[in-house]
């Protein structure tokens, strides 16, 4: 489907999100969309995709205007959008998540849906994909990718022509990405439209056949390849972004002290785990979605009780304590689901400010609250405001939020995923906070699915696979290839 976007304005409060935006999209192009955390990229995919109005502007599918304003209304014309988080329903099964919003179709209307129609329609797509997920699997057993692969098996069983995905190789394997680049491949030859939306520079670089670049909500440049990624880092930031220099490590003695741990959660079981990490070390864990690693980092918090084995931290015995004596020990933990489980939709940056900080008075200060709040939006450099609720924030500024209501002196940080969806600058931004806190004696143990980001930030690695866990590995020391190997499964002795 051709696309064609002309004067796209959106505007909250004085934030102007989208500004006046023109963009043309051929059919079968697969087009890159590319900028900072803020950018103003989810705007335009969610005006696109009928989540959102414009405020003005015009959108045209094959030289028609088209008025978008309910998901619906984007389904009914073909478009489809794959968000970060697939919209599935877990407890559900993966025939159930497949037909829904297919009632029009005469097999699903009836009270009684003909489910053996419905599988064969099912498998239709599936072999035309080379996808091969079971239909009558539980949704919440699917890894990040399968769930990926299953939404887009039902939104091109709805008739899309045009497919939106907001960052969808976070969080995946390689395996599954590649898997993914071959999918849109196959339906873009078919004369499908993809948006693909992604801060990863080196994805859009292999995949797109043209990008754009979007800056505090204007289009700021497009490109075709070759690519020079030089080029669209400044493009995105206005200026050349570069890591900052990895710091040599030196311990100041044990923070978490482990011995022959074992755990045993969703099916899984891990045993006999020995680490000790140390005050000013940065450990991350690898290996793909369920093996193991997300149940140790709750083992480290508290959230989950070892079957055998010692924990210590700082010297202090917490096996099998609760998630409370860890906080008082000085273990903070930050999940990757930032609004579900890190921060409260509906509170302001102040409000949340205020939930962290003791008082001896029942009554909260507002203007001492607001000048403290900010203090840490200045120090942390966040896009809002101490009224701002923090739904309305981007994911940069929202992880940064999180990071804000860190208390000081914590011995041990727990991340899931910490740059997950954020741009090059922010990532750095984040790892300069974390680094400065291990010069405070912190220890810092994370999850990521970002094997360069394991190794650029890692003092040592641990990799996770069905249940094992293999010796500490020097970063220095290995590569995204020695990773991916053991990520597998192979390598591993005997």
């Amino acid at each position: 489907m051709d696309i064609e976007l002309i004067g796209i304005h959106k505007t909250y409060g004085a934030v102007h999100a989208n500004d006046d935006i023109h963009l043309h999209i051929p059919s079968g192009t697969i087009q890159g969309i590319l900028g900072e955390n803020g950018a103003g990229k989810s705007t335009l995919m969610k005006i696109l995709s009928g989540f959102i109005d414009a405020d003005r502007g015009e959108i045209l599918f094959n030289k028609v205007n088209v008025e978008i304003t309910t998901p619906a209304d984007a389904i009914k014309l073909g478009v489809g959008m794959l968000h970060q988080d697939p919209l599935d329903f877990p407890p559900m099964k993966v025939i159930d998540n497949f037909i829904v919003g297919s009632h029009e179709k005469p097999w699903v209307s009836n009270i009684f849906p003909d489910h053996k129609e419905i599988k064969g329609k099912f498998q239709e797509v599936q072999d035309r994909l080379n996808f091969s997920l079971d239909p009558d699997a539980y949704v919440d057993s699917l890894t990040v990718g399968e769930r990926q692969q299953l939404e887009i098996s039902r939104m091109l069983w709805l008739g899309a022509d045009v497919f939106i995905l907001d960052e969808p190789t976070t969080g995946i394997s390689a395996p599954q990405k590649v898997k993914l680049f071959e999918t849109l491949k196959l339906l873009a030859s078919e004369g499908k439209t993809i948006l693909f939306v992604s801060h990863k520079l080196e994805d859009v670089e292999e995949l797109c056949s043209r990008i754009i670049v979007l800056r505090k909500g204007k289009l700021v440049g497009s490109a075709a390849p070759p690519y020079t990624t030089a080029d669209l880092v400044k493009l995105m930031f206005g200026k050349p972004v570069s890591k900052s220099t990895k710091q040599p490590f030196t311990s100041g003695g044990p923070v978490l002290e482990i011995q022959g741990l074992s755990l045993e959660a969703n099916r899984l079981a891990i045993k006999d785990i020995n680490l000790v990490a140390n005050q000013g070390e940065v450990i991350g864990l690898a290996g793909m979605e369920g093996s193991g690693q997300l149940e140790f980092l709750h083992a480290c918090a508290g959230l989950l009780h070892p079957t055998a084995g010692s924990l210590k931290i700082d010297g202090v015995e917490l096996t099998r304590k609760g998630y409370h004596n860890f906080l008082q020990q000085g273990v903070a933990y930050i999940p990757a689901s930032r609004l579900e489980d890190g921060l409260i939709p509906g509170l302001s940056l102040s409000e949340h400010l205020s939930l962290t900080e003791k008082s001896s008075s029942i009554f909260i200060d507002q203007e001492q609250a607001r000048a403290s709040t900010a203090e840490r939006i200045a120090a942390f450099d966040i896009r809002g405001t101490p009224e701002s609720k923090v739904e309305s924030l981007s994911g940069g500024n929202q992880q940064r939020a999180l990071l804000s209501l860190l208390k000081p002196g914590r011995s041990l940080i727990l991340l899931e995923h910490p740059t997950r969806g954020l741009d090059v600058e922010s990532s750095i931004y984040i790892w300069n906070i974390l680094r400065d806190q291990c010069k405070n004696c912190s220890s810092i143990i994370f999850i990521s699915s970002d094997l360069e980001e394991i190794i650029d930030y890692s003092d040592r690695v641990l990799v996770f696979f069905a249940g094992k866990v293999s010796a500490p590995i020097q970063a220095e020391e290995t590569s995204t290839e020695q990773l991916g190997q053991l990520i597998g499964g192979k390598g591993w002795p005997a």
